[in-house]
Order: C-alpha cells, then structure tokens, then sequence
C-alpha cells in the first residue's frame, strides 16, 4: 500500500499550482525517494516523490522553509503550526520533518 500525505482543502491550489513544495510534520513515516498519494482533504490530487526528509527544530526554520511550504514568513508559518498541532507542540526544542516533495503528476478525474 503506498503512503500518502493528506493536506487541508485550503492548501490544494497552492500544491496544483507548485507553490508548496514542503510540508512540516511532527511525526512521518515517509523517505527520500518514496512515491507517495497526495491527498487534498478527501480528493486524491495525484502523486509526488519525496525529495528529502530534514528534520529540524522549529528554532531552526528559516523564511525559506516557510515559502517551500506556501507560506509568507516563518512567523506565519508557526502560527498555522500552532493551530494545527497546539501551542503546547510547538516549542523552539520541538523537532519536525521538513519534506520536501515534488509532483509526478495530477490526477483530479
């Protein structure tokens, strides 16, 4: 079975479009190198392969960790990291993966 990554529906256009190229995650099971599903909330968009997994404290993410992922600032990317996963999560010391994909293909039929 392969593995998949699951966004929000306000993420998608920004994933079609190849504006976000990374997700941050506390925990994955994905590597460099697997084919993976993409999912948009309930919708299978198509397939990326993952082209590095970096795990990384949040003290350590940059501006340009925060555009790879579609967002503006690392400052605007804490605060979506905030909500998803609690304040309580998010904490300088606390370690992420940084994956970074990239889209084989689409599949929006």
């Amino acid at each position: 079975m392969r593995k998949t990554l699951v966004f929000k529906k306000e993420y998608g256009r920004s994933i079609v479009l190849g504006k976000k190229t990374s997700t941050i995650r506390l925990r994955s099971n994905v590597r460099k190198g697997d084919i993976v599903d993409v999912r948009v909330g309930s919708v299978h968009v198509g397939r990326a392969v993952i082209e590095d997994v970096i795990t990384k404290k949040i003290s350590e993410l940059t501006d340009a960790d925060a555009r790879d992922d579609g967002f503006k600032s690392r400052e605007d990317l804490l605060s979506e990291l905030r909500k998803i996963y609690g304040k309580h999560r998010i904490r300088d010391d606390t370690e992420v993966k940084l994956i970074k994909f990239r889209l084989l293909g689409l599949d929006l039929t």
